[in-house]
């Protein structure tokens, strides 16, 4: 009983913290830049990826790409990105691969740079590597996540079959495969979980351990998800974008959700610099 108290005192302390530091760091100004620079990334990452995809023969990559990306946004604010999204794949493009295509790229690396600055404040780290080993490192990224994109769709594409011999020895898995949207949330949050690890670690200066950084990992998931649907809701029952932004209504709502996202994620950053320095103060003390 008394662990738990002890640990619940501890909790607080770190939220308390962490929120005092998100003001102080300048937390929802970063998650302004966070939002801008996430959605001007968001269309030059797909052509990239689609174009890389296009020399593998995956005729589903796009639908694939649009579902892992938007199925988990409130409908509002992802269904008219991604019908623009579909748009803009489906065209035939030859210049990624000449100098256009390094601009795609360096433009969709630019998304990456915003959660290094976002990650940096949070952890109060000074980082004085070289610009070209920062930005390299942000379009490493870029390829990484494309090739989990592509890995994915390998997946979705076999998932037939496997669904089918998988059935044979697991009879209590059959009513699941009625609908592939099961398949998709597992895939979509087993790689957003890995993907967050790996942005906290790697991304910011300094070191830290995989443990260290699980505390604001998990609670970007949990508010992601509990913000995901509450922001759904506002805009089924109160919100009416149309009559503010007129034809900019659907690109408003993405906006805001990727800057609830930027807030979200910030705060990850500044639980788990505050579980760190409350845990090493309380070290030195005892």
């Amino acid at each position: 009983m008394r662990s738990m108290i002890k640990f619940a005192l501890f909790c607080l302390s770190v939220l308390r913290d962490a929120a005092l530091k998100f003001n102080r760091d300048d937390g929802w100004a970063i998650a302004s830049h966070v939002a801008l620079s996430g959605l001007f990334a968001l269309f030059p990452f797909l052509i990239f990826a689609t174009s890389i995809a296009g020399f593998f023969e995956l005729g589903d990559f796009t639908e694939n790409v649009v579902h892992l990306v938007f199925d988990y946004w409130p409908s509002e604010a992802g269904n008219q990105i991604a019908n623009e999204v579909r748009s803009v794949l489906t065209n035939q493009r030859g210049d990624v691969l000449t100098f256009g295509g390094i601009l795609t790229l360096y433009f969709a690396s630019n998304g990456v740079e915003a959660l290094r600055v976002a990650l940096n404040r949070s952890y109060r780290q000074q980082d004085t590597r070289p610009f070209w080993f920062l930005r390299l490192q942000s379009v490493l990224f870029v390829f990484v996540a494309i090739i989990i994109l592509i890995i994915i769709t390998f997946l979705l594409v076999l998932l037939p079959l496997g669904w089918q011999i998988a059935q044979k020895y697991l009879a209590w898995i059959i009513p699941w495969g009625e609908t592939i949207w099961f398949w998709r949330l597992i895939i979509a949050f087993t790689v957003l979980f890995v993907s967050l690890i790996a942005v906290h670690k790697f991304l910011p200066a300094g070191n830290r351990t995989m443990i260290s950084v699980l505390p604001g990992v998990l609670f970007t998931l949990l508010c992601w998800i509990l913000g995901s649907l509450a922001y759904g809701l506002y805009l089924e029952q109160f919100a009416n974008y149309v009559t503010m932004y007129a034809g900019l209504a659907g690109a408003m709502t993405g906006l805001i959700f990727l800057y609830m996202t930027g807030v979200i994620f910030i705060l990850g950053g500044e639980i788990n610099a505050a579980a760190n320095q409350i845990e090493n103060s309380q070290n030195t003390i005892l």
